[in-house]
């Protein structure tokens, strides 16, 4: 069915992907009420600084709001910030909240993101940070981002590297903890995963490959205080000193409100090409799985540009209905800033595509290369070239084939 312009839209998750389908809808026509839940007691502010301006202090809040007060309110949103949904009854179309109200709702956006993967097996003890809100940031900040700090991040992947890289720009002493033999490999493949741990090496960050973590360490307690991070034990013995610890090895899709819901939930919220996952209801953001018709497979994708596109087009498929939506087929776009250089990723890479690098030098970490898989152009990677990095999306959007992609490089 369609919904009409005056049914209740709720929209749960008021991060990126959550307020860009409640722009979407309202952008579209719907004129009746969108109820917007959102965990968090802020209004919908970006991620990305988290780990970088925000982290090193150098922006503030307002600059982080994803609205300003007065956009925010010419949406005409009911806001339930500080509010999560606990479940979902999907035939009575109905959320409870955990304040223990219901909301009624004719048509559902899912955008309640992802949380923070947690060591396991580790006693809780300050000093140890996950990082994902607000919150989080401004608690590393406090304790990580600080001179002569000793802080151990553990997992390269593309956030720990960018704690790192802002941690070591505040002068604080950093050691990366990375249990594959090469940081990011499972994403970029081996040569260019190398060149990203490199990158620790370039501005005097340690770089500990190969190996997991076995436990933490605590400090001895202080009379009648709580006890505290001292270190890192690795699975080969060694223990790294520690004021702080990192811990960033990923996410899990925030989908346990969803259990008995009569949606199908596996590693996210299962849904179709337009993003339904059932009738009036749709996903967007970290926790949507959803099928991609150019590759044949579902997908999900955890990065601030698909969220913001993702979301946008949930509100306007949810509006439309599964029969007249247009399927959801991106050509993705992902960066990460760390230290003094910008990476850039556009396509889907794998880690055993064939790799050229096209422009620029490696050895002075700014350069593009391309990605190829059974002839067809898959991926484009850049260190700091935008320009020319971006000069091969049209190439992503239209299938090029490897070779006309190599061909119309200056190389």
């Amino acid at each position: 069915m369609t919904l009409d312009r005056s049914s209740t839209i709720a929209v749960v998750g008021a991060s990126l992907a959550g307020l860009r389908a409640a722009e979407a809808l309202r952008a579209e026509g719907h004129a009746g009420p969108v109820v917007l839940v959102g965990a968090e007691p802020h209004p919908p502010y970006d991620r990305p600084p988290l780990s970088k301006q925000f982290l090193a202090g150098t922006w503030g809040l307002e600059r982080i709001l994803l609205a300003s007060t007065e956009k925010l309110a010419g949406l005409e949103l009911d806001l339930r910030l500080g509010r999560t949904a606990v479940s979902l009854d999907l035939g009575a179309r109905a959320l409870e909240l955990d304040d223990g109200t219901t909301l009624a709702f004719d048509g559902l956006v899912v955008a309640t993101g992802a949380h923070p993967r947690v060591l396991p097996g580790t006693p809780p003890l300050q000093g140890v940070h996950t990082l994902r809100t607000l919150e989080d940031s401004m608690a590393l900040g406090r304790e990580a981002a600080v001179e002569g700090a000793r802080v151990v991040v553990v997992g390269a992947g593309f956030i720990g590297s960018e704690v790192a890289a802002t941690c070591r720009g505040r002068g604080a002493l950093v050691t990366v903890v990375e249990a594959l033999p090469v940081p990011l490999a499972r994403v970029l493949g081996p040569e260019m995963g190398a060149v990203c741990g490199a990158l620790h090496a370039d501005h005097g960050v340690e770089l500990v490959t190969g190996v997991g973590v076995e436990a933490l360490v605590a400090r001895p307690a202080e009379a009648g205080g709580p006890a505290r991070v001292g270190g890192v034990a690795l699975a080969d013995g060694r223990v790294v000193d520690a004021d702080a610890v990192v811990v960033g090895i990923g996410v899990v899709p925030t989908t346990a409100w969803l259990e008995g819901s009569g949606l199908e939930v596996h590693d996210g919220v299962v849904a179709s090409e337009t993003l339904h996952a059932a009738e009036d209801v749709v996903v967007a953001g970290d926790v949507a799985r959803w099928l991609d018709r150019t590759l044949g497979e579902h997908l999900r994708i955890e990065h601030w540009t698909n969220a913001a596109e993702q979301g946008r087009a949930a509100g306007r498929n949810l509006l439309a209905g599964p029969s007249a939506s247009a399927p959801y087929t991106p050509v993705p776009y992902f960066w990460s800033d760390q230290y003094d250089v910008k990476i850039q990723v556009i396509g889907h890479p794998r880690p055993d595509d064939d790799v050229v690098v096209v422009d620029g030098a490696v050895q002075d970490r700014r350069f593009v290369a391309l990605y190829g898989r059974a002839g067809r152009l898959t991926a484009a990677l850049g260190f700091s070239r935008p320009r020319q990095l971006m000069g091969y999306r049209p190439l992503l959007e239209a299938g090029a084939s490897f070779d006309e992609a190599l061909a119309r490089s200056p190389g």
